[in-house]
């Protein structure tokens, strides 16, 4: 039993049909997680990508560095110094929340790359329209360059969605109770990990094959061209 929810092990169909619906619980904590870590990563990175376009060393530096540390670091490493060591300093913060907030620390690192490609591939004619018009540099960049740069770096942003959906699992070694956890624990109660392990590398895959196919018609619906001056 888990979740309240017995399973029958009669029949490997039965055995199937029974735990079904634990996976879904476990699958849905899998989801939020994801969703969760790459909102983190989507302001961070966006944070860190303004800062190293910021031309004052003094600035952009510490930036590149810290992408630099987050980058080249291991996910499991960031996750253990948030859940072990950030208690030592008294912020004590709930499993699922550290692990989201790993998730969203590590891709932050890799969006700001990619925030930052899309932000350069706007011309820059448009920002010295924009200043020429006596826009500030601010709503330039939140009215002008941004939407623009958007619409463009949407499939390299769902290619980070979908990684960070497959690196929840990591989640597992803090108690997490997400998809593989969740079946792990059903093997081993059961002796029996075939059909849990089996059914959660179905659910990834449709889970994986759904968010691609919403970001391909996402980036198909968002214009590309460039925003006018007003």
């Amino acid at each position: 039993m888990l979740f309240g929810i017995e399973w029958d092990t009669s029949s490997n169909g039965a055995f199937a049909l029974s735990i079904l619906p634990i996976l879904l619980k476990g699958l849905w904590v899998t989801i939020q997680a994801a969703v969760l870590g790459f909102g983190v990563a989507a302001v961070l990175g966006l944070i860190l990508a303004g800062l190293k376009s910021v031309r004052l060393r003094l600035i952009s530096w510490p930036a590149y560095v810290l992408t630099e540390f987050l980058r080249d670091t291991p996910l499991l490493v960031q996750l253990f110094f948030l859940y072990y060591v950030l208690p030592d300093y008294g912020i004590v913060l709930p499993a699922f929340l550290t692990g989201a907030l790993a998730l969203g620390v590590q891709y932050s690192a890799y969006l700001s790359e990619v925030y930052r490609a899309g932000l350069e591939s706007v011309t820059h004619g448009q920002t010295e329209a924009a200043r020429a018009l006596d826009i500030s540099p601010l709503r330039t960049f939140m009215v002008i360059t941004l939407p623009q740069a958007i619409p463009r770096i949407i499939p390299a942003m769902g290619n980070y969605l979908v990684s960070i959906m497959k690196d929840v699992p990591v989640l597992s070694v803090v108690s997490v109770l997400e998809v593989l956890n969740v079946a792990k624990i059903i093997g081993d109660r059961t002796f029996n990990y075939i059909i849990p392990l089996s059914m959660v590398g179905g659910l990834y895959l449709l889970l994986t094959l759904l968010a691609s196919a919403g970001i391909r018609a996402l980036d198909q619906r968002l214009p590309k061209q460039g925003i006018p001056l007003r």
